[in-house]
């Protein structure tokens, strides 16, 4: 995994540095409040993305639904890159008033593993065994 220094992204970051920090006003956004907390998980590749959002609370993680905001933030920041040198997975997380973000690469992840199997892994990671909260399913 690379963080947004890492030697795969060839100084692009001064670049993509306005649309990565409207990735977190856009997560303050969403929740309305402080993004302190947030942990946005995303992966992409040609002609699709997959983005989660998660807020960790004092005995929980909530997760948000991505606004298409986020998604087309994201779908920005994959396709700001040459082909050659775009990654597969995003890790942005908010720490106070900052961000981090790290970078998984197609070499660096299993091409046989799915979003869905990826994804637990890195919020049990994350999050330890806290239970993460979905909102109910819609009424039919």
């Amino acid at each position: 995994m690379k963080n947004s220094d890492g030697d795969k992204r060839d100084g692009k970051d001064e670049s993509l540095g306005p649309v990565l920090a409207d990735i977190g006003g856009e997560l303050a956004r969403h929740v309305e409040g402080d993004p302190d907390g947030m942990f946005l998980y995303a992966e992409a590749g040609e002609g699709w993305y997959a983005v989660a959002v998660f807020k960790e609370e004092s005995d929980q993680v909530r997760y948000y639904s991505p606004t298409s905001e986020l998604g087309d933030l994201v779908w920005e920041v994959w396709n700001s890159e040459e082909p050659e040198k775009r990654w597969a997975v995003m890790e942005y997380e908010i720490k106070g008033r900052k961000f981090d973000v790290q970078f998984q690469f197609p070499d660096e992840i299993d091409p046989k593993e799915t979003e869905m199997d990826r994804r637990p892994r890195v919020i049990e990671r994350r999050f330890g065994d806290k239970p993460v909260v979905y909102p109910p399913w819609p009424s039919e």
